[in-house]
């Protein structure tokens, strides 16, 4: 899910007090004694554990297709930091007395769906793909990680830290449009179409976890209202656009 880049022109993050209020100003042992609230970080977790350890498989995958064995060394490099995050998130749903592998399980199949629909047919759609549709979903954590408590917005923060992805995508699709203005063309109606795909799927993964959409909605951790959602997927969709720009792209 996440190639955990967020680009120097990506749209900010959401706004936040100069101190936080309510669930966000508390740390974990404090906000966990809401059942509700322990409940909707526990899904959290999971889904950016899974995330991670799909973006570790898929990365390894790509490498595959790297025309250079510098490409294919550098895209190793990168699955192995999805996989140390990946980690750091196991650990911590073990520390807090959760099973890792059941936290993730109820995302496996919207995770898998999305991969298997939207599979690259060549080397830069993958890089598209990893800048591009990871990032979408990246950006959704950082807005959520605002009304996080402090020791779990740290964590989440932390694993969707720039891997280097970002600016190696970037360098590499621009190298092959300047080579081929036509792929340029290819390649944007793809960067749509996974725009569409992770934002379907993200709206499926919290509409079936009622814990996360009350996060979401409101009732949870200083949760959004619902003009603040609209103007969430409204950050979302800048900072795809401008994520489209940086590699070329139109959006």
């Amino acid at each position: 899910m996440t190639s955990s880049d967020k680009p120097d022109n990506a749209a900010d993050t959401p706004e936040t007090p100069a101190g936080h209020t309510g669930v966000a100003a508390m740390d974990w042992a404090a906000a966990s004694a809401d059942p509700q609230y322990r409940a909707a970080v526990v899904d959290l977790l999971g889904a950016l554990a899974y995330g991670e350890l799909a973006a570790f498989e898929r990365l390894a995958e790509d490498a595959k297709l790297a025309p250079t064995l510098a490409d294919k060394a550098e895209l190793a490099k990168m699955a192995s930091a999805e996989f140390h995050h990946f980690e750091r998130l196991r650990d911590r749903l073990a520390e807090i007395g959760e099973e890792p592998t059941l936290a993730m399980e109820p995302f496996v199949a919207a995770y898998d769906g999305f991969h298997k629909q939207t599979a690259p047919s060549d080397w830069l759609e993958g890089l598209v793909k990893a800048y591009v549709g990871d990032s979408i979903a990246s950006d959704f954590y950082r807005e959520v990680a605002a009304r996080l408590d402090s020791d779990t917005r740290a964590l989440v923060l932390a694993v969707l830290d720039d891997t280097g992805h970002g600016g190696f995508a970037v360098e590499k699709v621009r190298a092959a449009i300047d080579a081929d203005p036509r792929v340029g063309g290819r390649l944007a109606l793809w960067a749509r179409r996974l725009m569409g795909e992770a934002l379907s799927q993200s709206q499926r993964v919290v509409a079936d976890r009622d814990a996360l959409s009350t996060m979401l909605v409101g009732g949870v951790a200083d949760g959004f209202d619902l003009a603040e959602v609209g103007k969430m997927f409204s950050r979302i969709t800048e900072a795809h656009t401008k994520r489209m720009a940086a590699l070329g792209l139109a959006a």
